[in-house]
């Protein structure tokens, strides 16, 4: 008589939990790959002799206000020749990467705070034009 009891039927989730980490992983991975490495979006200038760089030192980026962003913190031209004094300048890279509406005019005053901070090796990001 036991073979014709009716079994319960059971909802078996541990392959579920398993298969809802897997995607939890996935898109945690996949959203980090979104995110730009300081936290900012610059819209870089186009030039035809654009080359692929190593990832800087230091990115500088100028907004078209004149405010400038050191890894995700604004700072002014002074805080960053006081930034660059306390690390090895010599030794750092620094990138300029500055929206297409800044002037010269401020590119020139964050050159002049990356060299009064002793920095030598200076960079302009720009994105290379697609003809």
């Amino acid at each position: 008589m036991r073979y014709f009891t009716q079994r319960r039927a059971r909802v078996e989730i541990i392959p579920m939990i398993d298969i809802m980490l897997f995607l939890l992983v996935f898109f945690v991975m996949f959203s980090l790959r979104m995110i730009p490495a300081s936290g900012h979006v610059t819209k870089l200038p186009t030039s035809s002799s654009a080359a692929q760089i190593p990832t800087p030192k230091l990115l500088v980026e100028l907004e078209s206000n004149g405010t400038l962003f050191v890894e995700g913190n604004q700072i002014n031209y002074g805080q960053l020749t006081a930034l660059l004094k306390q690390r090895d300048a010599e030794k750092t890279a620094v990138t300029l990467a500055g929206t297409e509406s800044v002037s010269l005019q401020d590119v020139l005053h964050a050159i002049d705070a990356v060299k009064a901070g002793g920095a030598t090796q200076i960079a302009l990001a720009a994105r290379k034009t697609t003809f």
